[in-house]
């Protein structure tokens, strides 16, 4: 018997809940990133469940040397754990081709050699400021494969890997945000998934290793609402059950964007180099998302008062102000 909303184990008494942090190397670990990270962790071990550690490590080009290490050091230092051992995604090219090759058996890919600018010309109207992603038209669909060779060959590019998507809703139940319906064919048309067959972009990598490790709980930054609509059209395909969602609100600067140097030094690093001890970090967090009102706690204190309930949906703004709170140690 699977686990229920309400955190009900197994007729064996076992929880079987499988929660997972993610971390990619690209950067110093944030306030931002821990605070997804303790829902996360604390969403799974409320239920008696397990949590996976991953590391996110495909996008080459950003992935900082040492990087890793400091991460898992921090987390460590902040009171995180987790069962079994970590996988490490650029590692595992052999299982995602794998992956890779079943799509393709289905028919469900095909190749893509259109560039950012091809994209622009082909669209009727300018994308809108601020969008993120281009919705693709689909030029590269109907192409032969003998075509999209010699495209390849005459102008020396590498073709991505498109899902074949069909308009219509996907309907999943955020544990926070409740009822969500997007098309992601109208969003984005057909996605990248993957640059080579053992080289997935990031909606194919996460899918493949989810299911490869048994996770039934995600638990990442609301920015990735759109992205979960199309990994399920993913589980789709590959005939698995796609886990819960749940999206924690990011923490933000004053201008409303993603931390970054300008919004101040919100890294883990620089608080325990000024001997800001670990409670108070994870404390502090913990008011922020409606767990306590004090502002010192330890993640195993927190476990029994865990609840998607009690947690906000707005987003955090980092003040001066807010990040003052970690000044007294």
């Amino acid at each position: 018997m699977k686990l229920d909303d309400s955190g009900r184990r197994d007729a064996g008494g076992t929880s079987s809940v499988v929660g997972r942090l993610a971390p990619s190397p690209t950067g110093a670990l944030h306030l931002g990133n821990v605070r997804t990270f303790m829902w996360a962790w604390l969403s799974a071990r409320a239920q008696g469940g397990r949590v996976l550690m991953r590391i996110e490590d495909l996008e080459t080009p950003r992935v900082k040397a040492g990087a890793t290490e400091k991460m898992l050091d921090d987390l460590r230092w902040l009171g995180f754990d987790w069962d079994c051992e970590m996988v490490t995604q650029s590692h595992r090219g052999h299982y995602y081709e794998n992956i890779f090759d079943r799509l393709d058996a289905l028919n469900a890919i095909y190749p893509c050699v259109c560039t950012r600018g091809d994209m622009f010309a082909a669209l009727q109207g300018a994308p809108h400021e601020g969008d993120h992603e281009l919705r693709y038209p689909g030029t590269c669909r109907s192409v032969s494969i003998e075509k999209t060779r010699k495209i390849c060959a005459d102008t020396r590019r590498t073709p991505a890997w498109r899902l074949k998507t069909e308009p219509g809703i996907v309907e999943f139940d955020d544990l926070l945000f409740g009822t969500q319906r997007i098309d992601p064919n109208a969003e984005v048309g057909d996605f990248i998934i993957a640059r080579a067959p053992d080289n997935p972009a990031y909606q194919l990598a996460v899918v493949a290793d989810d299911i490869a490790s048994g996770v039934t709980e995600v638990v990442r930054g609301d920015d990735l609402i759109p992205s979960t609509a199309r990994q399920i059209l993913l589980y789709r395909l590959l005939n698995e059950t796609p886990p819960r969602h749940g999206h924690a609100p990011l923490i933000v600067g004053p201008d409303g964007k993603r931390l970054a140097k300008r919004h101040g030094d919100a890294r883990i690093a620089t608080f325990r180099a000024r001997g800001v001890r670990d409670e108070r970090v994870i404390g502090t967090l913990a008011k922020w998302s409606g767990l306590i009102d004090d502002n010192i706690a330890s993640l195993r204190e927190l476990v029994p008062l865990w609840s998607w309930k009690k947690v906000p949906r707005e987003r955090v703004v980092l003040t001066p102000e807010k990040l003052a709170e970690f000044q007294n140690g």
